[in-house]
């Protein structure tokens, strides 16, 4: 029997057009926003820690001791406030089929900078819902536009910062795709023009503030002509408004392989770049920094921050009762760059240097993941010691 291709089609437009008009809507709701917000003029400034799964809870506890630690003094004249946020869990997210519950969207609407523990997203197969990712549905609630990951390796020559843009490309409408029939199925990537334009902005902002002289641009433009192919144009368009940065583009394949040539590696400064080849790149960047488990994540829009591990929720751990385990690296590297955004640079720069000894020089107290090593807590006091001490 021949398929209605009539029937088919016109379903699957009804759903296209859904999608479509969303991103419109979306694009003309960028052009109205307004500045960055500005700590600084806060009465308070309320700090969200957000366990998520697994290991979460436990590695963001062990950031948030250190935060109270380095913040101690403002927290006591009421200027900063720590509040922890409960239920973003996979089995509470599950059990309201909600990719974020909304009473837990309610509370991370009022802490204008967060710091959260890795969460599980579903896939085939799991005894789970098919939600979205709780990680891009925070993204687009609070329009955390940019990802920021910074990689270093000074004994390489490698000083690295990556401009993932966290709301469009593939991961925009992630959930939103459909099986147009039995044997087709169909997902969706998207650029636009006011969405490429702030991320390209924030990268070259970046590379003027902290006197970097490259910013290169990651596309597959030569095979995704029209998406990549807009967000390669708008970005050169943007860099040639910085006429004392250089512009240059790669496309993500020749990208990844020169990430680990040494002749060429150290030339890189400022990467920016789509969501999905941000999402893989970095990690690949972070595993030859020292693993997943060394880089911490910024997650930046005008009205909001999130700051957050790289890693996953490794729910293994959990089941093999080993939890207590976890490494709160990322999530103390993630902690460095909060305090960053909101100003306090003497605190992060005092972290990462107590981060830095802990894990590369002194090494008094090893992660390893199970009893062989320290336990989470017994890091973060160890972190918290070599702070006194610096």
């Amino acid at each position: 029997m021949t398929p209605d291709f009539d029937s088919i089609l016109n379903s699957a437009a009804e759903k296209y057009k859904k999608v479509l008009k969303a991103q419109l809507e979306r694009n003309e709701k960028i052009k109205a926003e307004g500045d960055f917000i500005d700590y600084k003029a806060l009465d308070k400034l309320v700090i969200g820690i957000c366990g998520g799964d697994g290991i979460g809870s436990i590695i963001s506890k062990a950031a948030g001791d250190v935060l109270e630690f380095l913040l101690s003094e403002e927290i006591k004249e009421g200027k900063i406030e720590l509040r922890y946020i409960e239920g973003l869990t996979i089995e509470n997210r599950a059990a309201q089929n909600k990719a974020i519950p909304d009473d837990v969207m309610d509370e991370l609407y009022k802490c204008p900078v967060i710091l959260k523990g890795p969460t599980t997203t579903p896939r085939a197969g799991d005894p789970w819902p098919n939600i979205e990712s709780a990680n891009v549905a925070m993204r687009k609630k609070l329009d955390l536009f940019a990802n920021v990951r910074p990689v270093k390796i000074p004994r390489e020559g490698i000083d690295w910062t990556f401009f993932r843009e966290n709301t469009e490309g593939a991961y925009a409408v992630g959930s939103q795709g459909f099986d147009v029939t039995e044997d087709l199925a169909n997902d969706f990537t998207i650029t636009t023009t006011e969405g490429t334009r702030r991320i390209a902005r924030l990268a070259y902002e970046y590379a003027r503030q902290h006197g970097k002289t490259r910013v290169s641009i990651v596309t597959k433009a030569n095979v995704i002509k029209t998406t990549d192919g807009k967000f390669l144009r708008i970005c050169q368009e943007i860099g040639a408004e910085y006429p004392e940065i250089k512009t240059d583009d790669w496309y993500i394949d020749i990208m990844t392989a020169k990430l680990i040539d040494e002749k060429r590696r150290g030339d890189f400064q400022v990467m920016v770049l789509p969501n999905l080849y941000g999402d893989i790149i970095t990690d690949e960047a972070a595993e030859m920094q020292g693993g997943v488990g060394t880089a911490g994540s910024a997650n930046v829009g005008k009205k909001y921050a999130m700051f957050e591990a790289i890693h996953g929720s490794a729910p293994r751990m959990i089941e093999e009762g080993r939890g207590k385990y976890a490494d709160p690296s990322s999530m103390l590297r993630a902690t460095v760059m909060l305090l960053s955004h909101i100003g306090r640079d003497k605190e992060a720069d005092r972290l990462e240097k107590a981060l830095d000894f802990c894990m590369y020089e002194d090494k008094k107290h090893i992660i390893t993941g199970r009893a062989t090593g320290a336990t989470c807590s017994e890091f973060a006091e160890y972190v918290m010691q070599t702070l006194t001490d610096l």
